[in-house]
């Protein structure tokens, strides 16, 4: 018995052996148009493979494109698209850039910062209050996993202040918002399929 280990590397190995050893053989055709005749039904079989994928968008293209690449670009075929090039699968993605932003308390992240800014530009009223209320809470749990020995709502205050430079403040009016949000998470959730049971008997 021969282990696929023993056997020729597979450059798409999601298409099998038996795929690879088509494209193999179809290398070995003399005759052109015989040889073309052969890659179009190896891209009908790999097609159906996938038939998901048949609405993708050139979805035969890379179907062509895989097609080169499994005969190391040696198949000389009058292909229907013009397929990626050797040099091309070798290329080094774009490096990616990363934000250089400073995070001011990064047991917060970049998103509490975000949020307290756009609260900032938010209309004095309840859909500001709740909004601020919900940034608190984040806050609260934020600094929580980072500091295990308690949560210290001065100083969830004094950090919203200053990340806000001021324009943001708790009020009593937030603090109440903030224990009716933790009552209503803490609340367990009732089971929605029961209860119509039980209305129906």
């Amino acid at each position: 018995m021969i282990y696929n280990t023993q056997q020729k590397r597979m450059p798409l190995p999601e298409y099998g052996r038996s795929i690879q050893n088509m494209v193999d053989h179809a290398l070995t055709i003399q005759d052109r148009a015989e040889r073309q005749r052969c890659a179009n039904t190896i891209i009908n079989i790999m097609g159906g493979l996938f038939p998901h994928l048949r609405d993708v968008p050139d979805f035969k293209h890379k179907l062509w494109d895989h097609l080169a690449i499994m005969s190391d670009f040696k198949l000389d075929i009058d292909y229907p698209y013009t397929v990626i090039q050797k040099d091309n699968l070798i290329t080094k993605p774009d490096s990616v850039l990363y934000p250089k932003t400073r995070i001011r308390y990064r047991h917060y992240g970049r998103t509490i910062e975000v949020l307290i800014q756009k609260a900032c530009e938010f209309p004095e009223g309840d859909e500001k209050l709740n909004l601020v209320a919900m940034i608190a809470n984040h806050m609260r749990k934020d600094y929580q996993a980072w500091n295990k020995d308690g949560i210290d709502d001065r100083k969830i205050a004094d950090d919203l202040y200053e990340l806000s430079e001021g324009k943001l403040q708790l009020t009593t009016d937030i603090f109440r918002l903030m224990e009716n949000r933790q009552v209503i998470n803490r609340r367990p959730r009732q089971n929605t399929n029961t209860n119509q049971r039980r209305g129906h008997k």
